[in-house]
């Protein structure tokens, strides 16, 4: 009820909750806020429509997301026993480790393209739990950073799906997210390139910056295809200065061209 005991709209009410959040600016209030929403707007599965009460994805499409099997450490190619490829040991990547939330097959392709093409927002949330949940035993970086994407992608795009990535895995896991790399030129798409264009086409396509020098750093990417951008990107946080570098991507192709 309101102050003189009538009762509020559902208008009204959500205008008093969002509100207070934003002048609280409190952990406590985001989380009311974010409760009071999932409860009182149940909604339908983004992929199939079914009804999905409080979460983006219903039971049956939430349990057909392809979660990742046995791979290598480095990399995150399947290997038959998790242990390091014979690519990573024979030639080991700048970055230490790889991190992913699954496998970039049906229907978490879907899903992606639909954050990344189609403006999907909500689905930054869903993806960064998944990949904050797949820790393998490892600590947490210090710092967050995501792959910066190229300018004119971006300003078509309206927003870098890295980013928002990168910032809903910071209000997971408490690190902090920054901008940590800048991107000195824009590249051409990378999708339908082979290996050696996809390296040719990023060489020197990224910088680091001072907030770098003596961290942790987790890269954070939607997709892994041939791992060019992540090299390139992991060898600028290197010159400057990062000391442990890791890939967190929410989705990692078995082949070498995704659509």
């Amino acid at each position: 009820p309101g102050v003189s005991g009538t009762p509020l709209s559902m208008s009204n009410y959500f205008t008093i909750i969002f509100d207070k959040s934003r002048r609280s600016g409190t952990r406590a209030w985001r989380a009311l806020t974010r409760e009071f929403i999932s409860s009182a707007l149940p909604q339908a599965c983004v992929l199939c429509a079914a009804p999905s009460g409080d979460a983006l994805l219903c039971n049956g499409c939430a349990k057909a997301m392809p979660a990742p099997g046995p791979a290598c450490p480095r990399c995150a190619l399947p290997t038959f026993d998790g242990r390091i490829c014979a690519a990573c040991a024979r030639r080991p990547p700048p970055f230490d480790a790889t991190r992913v939330a699954f496998v970039y097959a049906w229907p978490c392709d879907h899903l992606l393209h639909r954050f990344k093409y189609g403006g999907a927002l909500e689905c930054a949330r869903y993806f960064a739990d998944a990949l904050a949940r797949r820790a393998n035993g490892r600590p947490d970086p210090q710092l967050l950073v995501a792959i910066p994407l190229a300018a004119a992608r971006q300003r078509s795009r309206g927003f870098n799906q890295a980013q928002e990535l990168a910032r809903h895995l910071s209000r997971t896991t408490g690190v902090p997210a920054t901008q940590g790399l800048i991107r000195l030129h824009d590249t051409a798409a990378q999708v339908g390139l082979s290996r050696e264009a996809r390296a040719r086409n990023l060489r020197d396509a990224f910088i680091g910056t001072k907030v770098l020098e003596g961290r942790t750093v987790a890269l954070v990417d939607d997709v892994m295809t041939t791992g060019a951008t992540m090299r390139a990107a992991a060898r600028a946080a290197r010159r400057a200065g990062a000391v442990a570098v890791e890939a967190w991507v929410i989705a990692r192709t078995l082949s070498p061209n995704p659509d």
